[in-house]
């Protein structure tokens, strides 16, 4: 738990502020009362910021009061700025977001690989299948198969249903 310094404005955890203390016994919780009396005030967790999924990020951005209790403050991220003779907001946000699909790609392709796997047993030449069973895990392979092709990939495509 972090807390602030009434008089510094300085944050700091419970931890730090019994160690700076080590001719004092605290008890095992540090009461409101207790850090009253040292001046402090307790941080408490805000509110996170709404963000849009895959790409947003509620991101910590220092602390507010609100009616007389300290809050953590967070915003929508990343934020991106251009950089003097480096990349531009764009430009970095464009790499942050192609490398977000690419772990979410690797990710989903783990996934269907798995289940390609899981339903390999449907195409032996000794499975139990009937001839028109075989045909529909055939598609069904072929549509695992062809999801990076599809629309919303690698975040909002649509799973093929497994045969049954």
């Amino acid at each position: 738990m972090e807390i602030r310094n009434r008089e510094t404005g300085e944050l700091t955890t419970i931890s730090q502020f019994k160690a700076e203390r080590p001719e004092t016994s605290f008890p095992k919780i540090i009461t409101n009362e207790i850090l009253d009396s040292y001046g402090f005030d307790p941080i408490l967790n805000g509110a996170q910021a709404d963000v849009t999924t895959p790409y947003g990020i509620s991101i910590r951005d220092g602390v507010e009061q609100i009616d007389g209790q300290w809050f953590s403050r967070f915003i929508a991220g990343p934020v991106f700025a251009d950089i003097e003779d480096g990349p531009t907001a764009a430009e970095q946000e464009a790499s942050y977001r192609a490398s977000i699909d690419a772990q979410v790609a690797v990710r989903v392709r783990e996934d269907r690989n798995r289940k390609l796997a899981a339903s390999d047993w449907t195409q032996m030449a000794d499975s139990p299948l009937t001839d028109e069973a075989k045909a529909q895990w055939v598609a069904y392979r072929t549509d695992l198969r062809d999801l990076p092709d599809a629309t919303g990939w690698p975040h909002t495509m649509t799973w093929p249903t497994e045969p049954s």
